[in-house]
């Protein structure tokens, strides 16, 4: 498949700079999959689509203020570091700005001293490994010192860092957040509840990666970055007799999709586990695990406009996304919402 099959264009206002000012407030396109049809509608009008029974998977994972702008010491050298991935106590994996400048034995000296971090390893593409020296408690520090890594297109820090979590955030370790859930508010998680709609939780810890734009020109060669996720016994055991019930599973993102689908792939079923995945769900994939899916708007040529090609057909979201862009819907991170689902 060529990259181009999955191009469109989108204006750059469009790219919502901020949240929406009440969460379940945001725009809402319902799609009806399996009729080709869909509705303009707002957030919370979505309970009237979901049924008794239906069982709702969301990603707890919490993102981490791992954005940090330091300086070099000995050279006053300005530096931003992002934490990636923790590899063994204090030490992380972290990409850096001005990297050249970031040689094994280099410190960078974070808000007047209160977080130091020595570079350990270089590794490639501005990678490197970094061993973080504090007093304290390092998850606390970090919330003082450090930013959310917001993604590249969104231009300026958020007023409350807490938009830039879901309500159910529970699991520190994300790079990013899982969008799709930021429309929810705890009043409409309750209503939902209240209608007889099971609720569950995965964990799928977000990775930079999820940012990184598909170079190549033909799809198969794009290689997915590895994200790490988490389902517990009880949460599996649900999701089975969700499955033998012939209830709707329907996922909160494409985050707690790519966690259903791997462990369905993978064991057969759903299971306790804790593992690794880079699936990459594209046209041709048979989804075995959910049947219906809540989540925003994308990127052109981006893997999540694949996996959404792949659920409701390539030519029939293409429509859908030149609606969504002739309605002015907001995009991305902090736009509007879909909710695919079928009969």
């Amino acid at each position: 498949m060529d990259i181009s099959l999955f191009d469109f264009e989108l204006p750059e206002e469009l790219i919502a700079q901020s949240p929406a000012e009440k969460r379940d407030e945001s725009r809402l396109l319902v799609i009806h999959k399996d009729a080709k049809t869909y509705e303009d509608k707002v957030f919370h009008d979505i309970i009237n689509y979901l049924r008794p029974g239906d069982v709702l998977v969301r990603n707890n994972t919490k993102v981490l203020p791992a954005r940090l702008f330091g300086v070099k010491e000995g050279t006053g050298a300005h530096v931003e570091v992002l934490l990636l991935k923790q590899i063994e106590g204090d030490t992380w994996e972290c990409l850096t700005g001005n990297a050249k400048a970031i040689k094994v034995g280099s410190v960078i000296t974070f808000k007047d001293g209160l977080l130091k971090a020595e570079c350990v390893a270089r590794k490639d593409e501005g990678i490197r490994l970094m061993k973080f020296i504090y007093k304290g408690i390092f998850l606390e520090i970090l919330n003082e010192v450090g930013n959310m890594p917001l993604p590249p297109y969104i231009k300026k820090q958020c007023a409350d860092n807490s938009r830039y979590q879901t309500v159910y955030a529970k699991v520190l370790g994300s790079a990013a957040a899982p969008t799709a859930g930021f429309h929810f508010t705890q009043e409409l998680l309750d209503k939902i509840r209240q209608k007889g709609i099971e609720i569950l939780d995965v964990t799928l810890h977000i990775g930079l990666g999820t940012f990184k734009p598909v170079k190549e020109q033909k799809v198969e060669d794009h290689v997915m970055h590895t994200e790490h996720y988490e389902m517990s016994k009880e949460v599996a055991e649900k999701l089975n007799k969700a499955k033998a019930d012939g209830r709707r599973i329907i996922a909160v993102g494409t985050t707690a999709t790519r966690t259903l689908e791997a462990v369905m792939q993978k064991h057969g079923k759903f299971v306790e586990t804790s593992d690794d995945t880079a699936i990459f769900i594209k046209p041709g994939y048979e989804f075995k695990a959910i049947d219906c899916l809540i989540t925003n708007f994308h990127l052109p040529k981006s893997t999540l406009i694949m996996l959404v090609s792949a659920l409701i057909g390539r030519e029939f979201c293409l429509e859908i996304y030149h609606h969504a862009v002739e309605k002015r819907y907001r995009f991305f991170s902090f736009g509007d919402s879909m909710f695919i689902h079928g009969k």
